[in-house]
């Protein structure tokens, strides 16, 4: 199992209009397609105009698998051309499970 964190920085002051669009055309559509989230913050001290989000995986084969569909899909790719104005930067890294933690919340 994985887990991605994919952190978005908005231009200041545009996270609640990122997390505004998100929430009427963008959830959805990845939650159909990529299946597992696991959460999705933004952040409130430190950085500020993040947004984090957490998608789990049984392994990265099935995270290219299921990220090259939905770059596919019509709705998507209209909601990443109204998005991607929002934003100054991404980063996104893959998470692995220390050997003793098995999560609960995921199938084998």
């Amino acid at each position: 199992m994985i887990v991605e964190e994919r952190t978005y920085t908005t231009h200041p002051g545009k996270w609640r209009q990122f997390l505004a669009l998100y929430e009427a055309e963008g959830l959805a559509i990845q939650q159909r397609i990529l299946g597992r989230l696991v959460g999705y913050y933004h952040t409130d001290i430190g950085e500020l105009n993040q947004i984090v989000h957490l998608w789990a995986y049984r392994d990265s084969n099935e995270r290219d698998e299921r990220r090259a569909r939905m770059m596919q899909d019509p709705g998507f790719l209209a909601y990443v051309a109204k998005m991607m104005p929002l934003l100054q930067n991404q980063h996104s890294r893959l998470l692995r499970p220390a050997p003793f933690f098995q999560p609960q919340w995921i199938e084998p």
